[in-house]
């Protein structure tokens, strides 16, 4: 049986205040593209929040820029996939069709440096109908694709595999449960989510505030995963991960399969105007 990766593991630096995304906004969500090197992050652009106007950057691993794209109207930015197509193409999963500035659906599409993409220009995809806040990950692992969504109250998850759902085969889902557990305060802003194996992993946690998030206190940001068979949370552990930065605000989780898996923490650090991105991870078993 998979064993899911140990959140109370110390965590180890990978990229610390990189400051080459295209627009000067926090990150949202990032994905890995393992085959060719590539790091994908997804950002709000300035005053772009209530449209859901999301920068898409692609980097190099280290964080170099390489190239960016607009995608207006998408949506929040919350999470994001990465897929490799047997014909070699790669496909970047987001939301899409956004209202009141998140997605009532999902799309894919191919990276293309420069390029501005709205709903219009993309086949949006409404696998659950009538629900918002949709948010598409991938697990490349497994060949799965997790959407976050809310429909008719709390958010939920719903797991396909993904050569049925490109295929619009939505009717048989692997499995759909609520979220749960993501934080022990539900009043705490949720971040991020992944999906590996039959692992899901969460995260939530808010920006330093000197009153109700002291830097003192090295942060409320927390990790947790979920048996996506049962919907049983598994654990949950409080991270201290890059609790030197200033602000740090945790924003994105993704899980880098090749190798022993690894789960990566996103933290956005510096001035409004001038953020900077950071990326930690917890190490596998």
């Amino acid at each position: 049986m998979e064993q899911p990766i140990d959140l109370a593991a110390p965590a180890v630096r990978r990229l610390r205040e990189r400051h080459t995304l295209r627009e000067p906004t926090v990150l949202q969500s990032f994905a890995f593209d393992d085959v060719h090197h590539h790091l994908y992050v997804l950002q709000l652009t300035p005053g772009g929040r209530d449209a859901g106007d999301l920068c898409l950057n692609r980097l190099d691993q280290e964080g170099g820029h390489l190239g960016h794209m607009y995608l207006k109207g998408f949506g929040h930015g919350v999470s994001m996939g990465v897929q490799h197509a047997a014909d070699g193409t790669v496909w970047i999963w987001t939301e899409t069709d956004a209202l009141a500035g998140y997605g009532r659906g999902v799309t894919r599409f191919r990276f293309v440096s420069g390029a501005t993409r709205t709903p219009r220009d993309v086949k949006v995809r409404h696998p659950v109908e009538g629900s918002r806040t949709n948010q598409p990950t991938v697990c490349p692992a497994t060949g799965r694709l997790a959407v976050r969504y809310r429909l008719h109250g709390g958010p939920r998850y719903r797991i396909w595999d993904l050569a049925a759902f490109t295929a619009r085969d939505y009717a048989s889902p692997l499995a759909d449960l609520p979220q749960t557990g993501a934080h022990p305060d539900p009043g705490v802003p949720f971040q991020g989510f992944a999906l590996h194996g039959d692992h899901l992993y969460q995260l939530a946690g808010s920006a330093y505030d000197p009153r109700t998030n002291p830097p003192a206190g090295h942060g409320d940001t927390w990790l947790s995963c979920l048996d996506i068979r049962t919907g049983e949370l598994l654990a949950r552990h409080r991270t201290e991960a890059a609790w030197s930065l200033d602000h740090r605000e945790p924003e994105g989780l993704a899980v880098r399969s090749t190798g022993t898996p690894r789960l990566y923490m996103g933290f956005a650090s510096g001035r409004e105007g001038a953020r900077k991105f950071s990326l930690y991870y917890k190490p596998g078993p």
